[in-house]
């Protein structure tokens, strides 16, 4: 068990720091290469396409498939696509169509991989141990969008865009070889064959979905948060850069949240959290601090705090989250839940980011923040009402870990 465990850690982790290398590699790649914004649009674009509209097939296959089989072969797709877009930058090329096309095809692999880390960790860990493991794999996770950036950059510079990706893809190849040693169940075997079938399991995962309560209306809370999240992430650097000093306030607010998001998913293992959906429930509700904060035009030090306080929430947030779907859902359905779950978390973010320009103009950056914030607020905090949400897990899933 502890070499899977390891296997599982070491795994994602390649593969977590390889996803977070991408957007600064490819955006450096593009500007220096046409230095047209219009360009970078379409190539980062691109990825996320295939990655919405792949998700409810990717969840279904993870229902059919091991999941480390799936993972094997979305991080050597990745790897291939990544050391592909690598060779042709090392020969001087910056053609954005095949840059589109292979950032196309990684955003395929990565709807595919997504549901299937579920699945593995559910299959690989025991229940008393899942929540360590998320939070080893969340920090993780936290560093490495902390770090990226500028390793990013960092390699681009010494090494040159080109090269930079030939060792991304290096990442996922190391990342598919460790998943691929492991060995979980094999899945249930099916009734039933052919399009009719995969469609009706389809249906089977929503139906699954909108059963467990609790999760349903948790994700819709999550979905106003990732849209006011758009708002913040398009209007908050605007305020900073007018009212708080310039561009590096708003590069400082973000990495001083950056640390609340590393100590949030850190502690998230250790604190003594008996009801672990209630605080995902406030932790959501938190992200009202920032968006108020900005939309009120407070000075630096409170908007830095107020953003810090929603990071560090979300940083619990997310291993807690992760913990009862595990707990909570039945494996057998796992993927295709939880590709819903991705499925809100990806699609209404992006509307966020491309509404809120708009409707500041019409009404100021202050009314689309405070309306955000009071429907964070008030949607998320709304689902603690339910019992599910207030019951305690069977087994206590936010034990203090020593």
């Amino acid at each position: 068990m502890k070499l899977s465990h390891g296997r599982l850690l070491v795994g994602c982790g390649l593969a977590t720091v390889g996803t977070a290398l991408i957007p600064t590699a490819l955006t450096l790649a593009v500007l220096h290469g046409t230095g047209s914004a219009a360009d970078l649009g379409i190539v980062l674009s691109a990825e996320l396409l295939p990655l919405v509209l792949l998700l409810p097939v990717a969840g279904v296959v993870a229902d059919r498939l091991r999941p480390e089989l799936i993972i094997l072969v979305a991080d050597l797709v990745r790897a291939a696509a990544q050391i592909a877009m690598g060779v042709e930058l090392l020969y001087g090329l910056t053609r954005i169509p095949d840059l589109a096309v292979l950032s196309a095809i990684t955003g395929a692999a990565v709807a595919f991989g997504m549901p299937a880390v579920r699945g593995l960790v559910t299959a690989t860990v025991p229940g008393p141990q899942r929540l360590r493991t998320n939070a080893r794999l969340g920090v993780v996770q936290g560093v490495s969008q902390v770090a990226a950036p500028s390793v990013a950059g960092g390699l681009s510079i010494a090494l040159g865009a080109g090269w930079s990706s030939v060792l991304t893809g290096g990442l996922f190849a190391l990342g598919a070889i460790t998943i691929g040693g492991m060995r979980t169940p094999a899945a249930r075997p099916r009734e039933q064959a052919g399009p009719g079938a995969f469609f009706a399991e389809m249906r089977e995962g929503w139906a699954e979905t909108r059963r467990h309560r609790w999760f349903f209306y948790s994700v819709i809370g999550h979905g106003v948060w990732h849209l006011a999240a758009g708002f913040l992430l398009t209007l908050g650097p605007v305020i900073a850069v007018r009212h708080l000093g310039g561009e590096s306030s708003w590069v400082a607010i973000v990495q001083v949240g950056m640390i609340g998001l590393v100590a949030g998913i850190y502690l998230a293992g250790r604190l003594p959290i008996r009801r672990p959906l209630v605080v995902v429930a406030v932790c959501t509700a938190s992200y009202a601090l920032p968006l108020t904060a900005f939309g009120l035009h407070a000075s630096m030090p409170m908007v830095t705090a107020a953003y810090c306080a929603a990071m560090f929430g979300l940083g619990l947030l997310s291993t807690l989250w992760e913990t009862a779907m595990q707990d909570r859902i039945p494996a057998e359905a796992m993927g295709r839940v939880g590709a819903f779950d991705a499925l809100i978390s990806f699609a209404v973010r992006p509307l966020g980011l491309a509404v809120a320009a708009p409707v500041a103009a019409l009404t100021g950056t202050a009314v689309p923040l405070l309306v955000g914030a009071v429907l964070v607020a008030v949607v998320n905090l709304a689902v603690i009402a339910l019992p599910d949400i207030r019951k305690e897990p069977a087994r206590t899933a936010a034990e203090p870990v020593r």
